[in-house]
């Protein structure tokens, strides 16, 4: 967007040299391949749009600097969870959290610093009552409502551990997974499966009690894990 905001600027130039610029633009390096994706990709996009403004209108200006502040954003972010990394690999729990299938460094580090140490929560229901994933239950004389969850917790923390659970999923053929077989199960029960959501929030609610056995024994993850407190020795 910074280098072509506008079809004009795009229309002059022929397959090649759309690709050099590209290649010569970026940071990451790129396949030649991939830099000829984007150059057919511009000029199919060049081709088929219809801008509402000319190429030396004020809004082009506008779209090259917001999309300079957006790369700006990304380098600091990245600049950022570099160095949560680095201070997440001081503790001992760093680890544990990237033993498990699907967290990654970056993951890991972050799902520590939402949660904290982990290991001054008594059982998995307080954890849980931190995440906002407890159940919340209406109740009056014979009626009885729906469950959902309480989401009063910390909302980033939720949101990293869906993320988390459905990263497993995603990689479920790359490693072992308890919690993905949980999910499985939940999925295909019969003669009420569940909705995936629901699936998902129950593999979270499993996800935080195994973290927090394995914090509290100091065990590395392993797929003999047992739902309970206590790990299994192999």
């Amino acid at each position: 967007m910074e280098l072509f905001p506008h079809p004009a600027l795009v229309r002059p130039y022929s397959r090649v040299k759309l690709k050099n610029i590209l290649m010569a633009s970026t940071d990451k390096r790129i396949s030649k391949m991939k830099a000829y994706k984007y150059a057919d990709r511009l000029i199919d996009l060049a081709q088929k749009s219809y801008p509402a403004v000319s190429g030396d209108a004020i809004q082009v200006d506008e779209v090259r600097y917001y999309a300079r502040q957006l790369i700006a954003l990304t380098r600091k972010k990245e600049e950022v969870i570099k160095r949560m990394e680095s201070i997440a690999q001081r503790l001992p729990e760093y680890i544990l959290y990237c033993s498990f299938p699907g967290i990654g460094k970056q993951t890991a580090a972050q799902l520590m610093g939402e949660l904290g140490d982990i290991s001054r929560f008594d059982n998995a229901n307080q954890l849980n009552a931190f995440v906002g994933i407890d159940i919340r239950r209406y109740q009056s004389g014979t009626y009885l409502g729906q469950d959902h969850i309480n989401k009063r917790g910390n909302p980033i923390a939720r949101k990293l551990l869906y993320f988390t659970v459905g990263n497993m999923i995603r990689q479920q053929h790359a490693n072992s997974n308890h919690i993905v077989d949980y999910y499985y199960r939940l999925k295909e029960k019969r003669p009420h499966p569940k909705l995936n959501k629901v699936a998902m929030v129950a593999c979270m609610n499993k996800t935080l009690k195994c973290l927090l056995s394995m914090i509290k024994h100091h065990e590395k993850y392993h797929y003999r894990y047992t739902d309970s407190m206590v790990p299994v020795k192999v």
